[in-house]
């Protein structure tokens, strides 16, 4: 099966930062979720990916192709959004319609007004005058509309009302139904992610922390609710993070590490990433 993505032993470091040895990989058909707070190394990973800036270290193949090698070759084949979309100002949606049709050998001028009128974007309003959900959404009209097979998006669903993000998170999930099709999105609305994904790989400080498909990670993990004398007779590398009330410890548990009878509910992936964030940053102070 052809990976959508392989990314080994992949570093860059700039002052005050290190992204720190990543291995990622990305098979085709699937959409992976890339979680991390703010500085975590998402954006730099997709810059990476894109060839905007070159690795210290490590290898990237993108859709079977080497990155450096094949960079043109990559370009029409991967549709991109970036947090901050770098479309002239003075440009309205139809200008940059047409200069796409000389960016991209494959650009669908179908497709392009398609999703305009279906993503409610005006025509004739300049770029600069856009809100910031409206730019996301232009953007995203763009890198669907080259008949790409991989998307990388970062923070796509930032900006947009709950509304058009569920709509726009729906256009994503279609996408993949075409098993040649797969995508990379990062975001700080973690709840897109649980909904949409079926990776999910978390990024703190430049490192991977867990890369695992998320039925798996919903499946292996539980609430764990007791005191604390019953959590500290649990493995410690069974436990993903804790916390501490007068009520009692929540943790977060393998669920083949508690014993029976234990008081056990559901999680959440964005449960899931904020209790290890916290249990990782008790152990680096």
């Amino acid at each position: 099966m052809e990976q959508a993505l392989e990314i080994k032993n992949l570093t860059k470091s700039y002052s005050g930062f290190c992204l720190d040895g990543l291995n990622l990989t990305l098979p085709s058909g699937c959409i992976m979720g890339l979680i991390g707070e703010n500085g975590a190394g998402k954006s730099t990973t997709m810059k990476l990916i894109l060839n905007m800036v070159h690795q210290d270290s490590g290898t990237i193949q993108v859709l079977g192709k080497h990155q450096e090698e094949d960079s043109q070759a990559i370009k029409e084949e991967v549709g991109v959004v970036l947090d901050e979309a770098g479309y002239p100002e003075c440009l309205t949606a139809k200008q940059i319609g047409r200069m796409m049709t000389h960016t991209y050998q494959n650009w669908d001028k179908d497709v392009y007004d398609g999703y305009i009128k279906q993503l409610r974007i005006p025509w004739d309003r300049e770029f600069g005058e856009l809100s910031r959900g409206m730019r996301m959404k232009l953007s995203i009209a763009v890198a669907m509309s080259h008949h790409p097979r991989l998307l990388l998006l970062d923070e796509a669903t930032s900006g947009l009302d709950p509304v058009v993000r569920d709509e726009v998170v729906e256009m994503f999930g279609e996408f993949t139904r075409d098993e040649r099709h797969s995508i990379l999105i990062s975001s700080h609305i973690v709840s897109d992610l649980e909904k949409l994904c079926d990776y999910i790989a978390f990024l703190h400080k430049g490192r991977l922390l867990l890369c695992e498909e998320k039925d798996i990670l919903l499946e292996q993990y539980v609430m764990f609710h007791g005191t604390a004398s019953e959590v500290s007779a649990i493995r410690p590398s069974a436990i993903k993070g804790k916390k501490e009330s007068a009520y009692g410890v929540e943790a977060i548990v393998r669920r083949d590490a508690v014993p029976a009878g234990a008081r056990l509910t559901p999680i959440s992936i964005e449960e899931l990433f904020i209790f290890m964030i916290k249990q990782r940053e008790g152990k680096d102070r």
